[in-house]
């Protein structure tokens, strides 16, 4: 007997107390990225628990190396067409790099600004210590926060690899203390990105809210992929911690290859494809 859980055992909307309880519950959190409504809207029926707006859209839909150049602008777009597709899913929308960095007014704007115009459920932050404050007053504000510490995209051109975080033990101290300031700061939940699971598990039973893990070990309460890696749209991307659920790269050349013969070829359209008259 499958003990897979389907959508229809979901609550009717899935809130930041949802995966709370779902942690001390001993239920695992599955997470995964949007970024337009035909995806979020699949993802959504399929029955997941989080739909995550990455800034990650820098990469998957614009093309760019890093998330740097995601402005706030283009996220409230992503985060509003993902929103338009969701009936049951957690909504959360990345602020993206130097919106809520520079001072906690300027990042509570940019907070208010994703939930009014984009009308997402959350924000995500990245950093530790730097930004508790920050995370602070939007919380206070009536904002859920979800936090981002390990591997740091926004911060590449300081870190200038992409390799594993707080390997040593120094760092791995430091972000367990970041963890749980951005617990006491009132975020519902952090991811941890490509750091040691060890740690991880370390992490995870320290917090009273929930881990996301991304390269980060089984230990952490739940999990996320962005989705055009675990369908397999992406052949470039092959880190250690992906796991391809499908292989659609392949099957839409295929399909488009098809499609061009079919034409070539004079079988598309055929008679019932055309309209009399």
């Amino acid at each position: 007997m499958s003990t897979q859980k389907s959508s229809s055992d979901r609550p009717a909307k899935v809130t930041t107390q949802t995966v709370v309880d779902m942690k001390r519950n001993g239920e695992k959190i599955s997470m995964l990225t949007a970024y337009d409504y035909t995806m979020a809207r699949i993802i959504d029926a399929a029955g997941i628990d989080v739909i995550l707006v990455g800034d990650s859209a820098s990469n998957v839909m614009a093309g760019y190396d890093t998330t740097v150049p995601m402005t706030l602008d283009h996220m409230i777009y992503h985060a509003s067409c993902v929103v338009r597709g969701v009936d049951s899913a957690l909504v959360i929308a990345d602020l993206p790099f130097m919106s809520y960095q520079v001072t906690s007014k300027e990042a509570l704007i940019s907070a208010g600004r994703m939930m009014k115009e984009a009308g997402v459920h959350g924000i995500k932050v990245e950093g530790g210590k730097p930004i508790v404050n920050t995370v602070k007053k939007i919380v206070e504000a009536g904002i859920p926060v979800m936090g981002h510490l390990g591997l740091t995209p926004q911060s590449i051109y300081k870190f200038g690899t992409y390799k594993v975080r707080a390997t040593e033990e120094t760092e791995a101290d430091a972000l367990i203390e970041d963890a749980k300031k951005l617990e006491e700061a009132g975020c519902f939940s952090i991811v941890l990105e490509k750091i040691p699971a060890k740690l991880a598990s370390a992490v995870t039973a320290e917090l009273s809210i929930p881990t996301i893990g991304i390269g980060a070990g089984a230990d952490c309460d739940g999990q996320v992929l962005v989705t055009h890696d675990m369908l397999g749209l992406n052949k470039e991307f092959n880190p250690r911690f992906l796991r391809r659920y499908a292989d659609m790269h392949t099957d839409m050349t295929e399909a488009v290859q098809h499609y061009i013969s079919d034409i070539k070829k004079g079988d598309f359209p055929n008679e019932d494809e055309q309209y009399g008259g």
